[in-house]
């Protein structure tokens, strides 16, 4: 059963008038902790020994359970495994200190999954709330964002080595940078190339929704 069925199974036994439920994320291996977590940004998950903490409202500031579903139907077309678990439903529960994701350690853990000879990427930083998105902007400006969709976030380029777009370690200075604002949301890597040789050029062009990126 994918994860988001497993949503939906413990959707249906929750009780009609229920306003909240938390979630607990056992996956099958743990080596996936880092890269689950980043797809379930919008939940600002906890961590802790490979499992991971979240929570669903379905009134409020909480994330509702249709973003939730989104999400997890996310991890399933990733290819990510594991059991969905209640731990509470329309109640507060104590829970254990957890690990936040990080923008920064949600790079390290993408880019340590590439390829060696990566030279060009195109990345996505999307935001918990819109009203991350002028300081966002602002921090990231170095990476030359700009604005996707209707979804609050940004996306931008990196090389590795030459040709256009900012360097490997100003994105991830720069992603740091929103760490250390408190700025919430999930950083993923959407395209990557490999041992490109531009010619003549200021490197490799993507289009994306019939524009060039």
């Amino acid at each position: 059963m994918s994860l988001a069925e497993q949503w939906d199974e413990i959707e249906r036994g929750l009780p009609d008038d229920w306003a909240d439920a938390r979630l607990l994320l056992k996956l099958d291996d743990p080596r996936e902790a880092d890269r689950a977590a980043a797809l379930l940004g919008p939940l600002n998950p906890g961590r802790r020994n490979g499992e991971l903490r979240f929570y669903t409202a379905r009134r409020g500031a909480g994330p509702a359970p249709l973003l939730l579903r989104r999400l997890l139907a996310r991890l399933d077309s990733a290819g990510v495994e594991g059991e969905v678990q209640l731990l509470a439903g329309g109640e507060t529960v104590a829970e254990p200190p957890t690990a936040r994701p990080t923008f920064a350690g949600s790079w390290d853990a993408a880019v340590a999954a590439l390829p060696p000879d990566w030279t060009d990427l195109y990345c996505e930083v999307e935001l918990t709330s819109t009203d991350y998105l002028e300081r966002g902007a602002l921090l990231l400006a170095p990476c030359n964002p700009a604005r996707y969709g209707g979804k609050p976030g940004f996306r931008f380029r990196v090389s590795r080595v030459y040709g256009y777009g900012a360097s490997a370690t100003m994105a991830r200075r720069c992603l740091a940078r929103l760490d250390e604002a408190e700025i919430r949301g999930a950083f993923q890597i959407l395209r990557v190339l490999a041992d490109t040789y531009p010619v003549a050029t200021q490197g490799p062009v993507w289009y994306v929704g019939g524009r060039s990126v």
